[in-house]
């Protein structure tokens, strides 16, 4: 049975340091650090923190709606089996080396460096804005319903899943591997270079120079903007787009089929001419 700690405020250092099996309910955290470290089976409901690092190498954490600060940044680290539900979050550096990290309905308004090196990650309808890095080093991960502002995102990310999202965000997915995105529109320049892996299934894409020394790309039914010039360079990909593309500089094997393609750039920098068949079909 969990005690319940409810309509008070701590301050300080650790003030319910390594307390198990608690129930908070409208709690106010004031300054101070290491509220709620080292504890396990915790549940914190419409409590608003404004203290440092409160919930650190925790175990089995259900946080909901509740408000995390801007003084709340580091909020949680090192932690397993951490679930964050119709939350505000105004508190950049949110969650690093989290296992099992699931968030519902939760609203990013600082994201900087949010969601680093966390393992088994599952978002629904999380919206972030200023989320520069954000899932940085993470792996095994499923989005559904993401709305993102913010740059070079999903950066070294493995094994993800995305559906129903829309991206701003520049130097997407670089790097990544084993990254499958569904019905989304990503916005952004230089998009998912260097990537393992990488398919995206009808979707938009917007920016300069996307998709760029991919290895094993796959495009099934998406469409490119106006501004999507010098695709694919240094690329082994499968594209069957239904939209025009600007220009394809340099792709190195594979096949790319499109309505129309503006121009075709093979200069003596292409390492494979001739073995990526481009087509237009109409």
């Amino acid at each position: 049975m969990k005690q319940i700690i409810k309509d008070r405020f701590f301050e300080g250092e650790r003030p319910l340091f390594g307390t198990d099996n608690l129930r908070l309910e409208q709690i106010r955290f004031y300054p101070g650090e290491s509220a709620v470290k080292e504890c396990s089976h915790v549940e914190a409901w419409k409590c608003e923190f404004m203290s440092k690092y409160p919930f650190w190498h925790n175990r089995h954490t259900l946080i909901d709606d509740c408000l995390f600060t801007v003084y709340a940044r580091a909020a949680i680290w090192y932690s397993q089996d951490i679930r964050m539900q119709n939350c505000v979050v105004d508190a950049p550096k949110m969650f690093r080396e989290i296992d099992r990290l699931q968030l519902d309905n939760v609203r990013f308004s600082s994201a900087g460096e949010t969601i680093w090196n966390c393992r088994d990650v599952r978002l629904r309808n999380v919206e972030a804005h200023a989320g520069d890095y954000i899932l940085m080093g993470c792996t095994d991960i499923d989005v559904e319903g993401f709305r993102l502002q913010g740059n070079y995102s999903f950066q070294d990310a493995r094994n993800v899943v995305v559906r129903h999202a829309v991206l701003h965000s520049k130097d997407a997915f670089w790097k990544t591997e084993n990254v499958t995105i569904y019905d989304s529109e990503i916005h952004g320049e230089y998009l998912g270079w260097y990537a393992k892996n990488l398919r995206l299934v009808n979707c938009h894409i917007s920016g300069t120079q996307p998709l760029c020394y991919c290895t094993n790309l796959v495009m099934e039914n998406c469409t490119m903007a106006d501004d999507c010039d010098l695709c694919f360079e240094d690329s082994t990909l499968q594209a069957t787009l239904d939209s025009p593309v600007v220009s394809v500089k340099n792709p190195n094997t594979g096949r790319i089929a499109a309505p129309a393609i503006g121009q075709v750039i093979l200069d003596e920098h292409c390492k494979n001419p001739g073995t990526c068949i481009i087509q237009t079909t109409h």
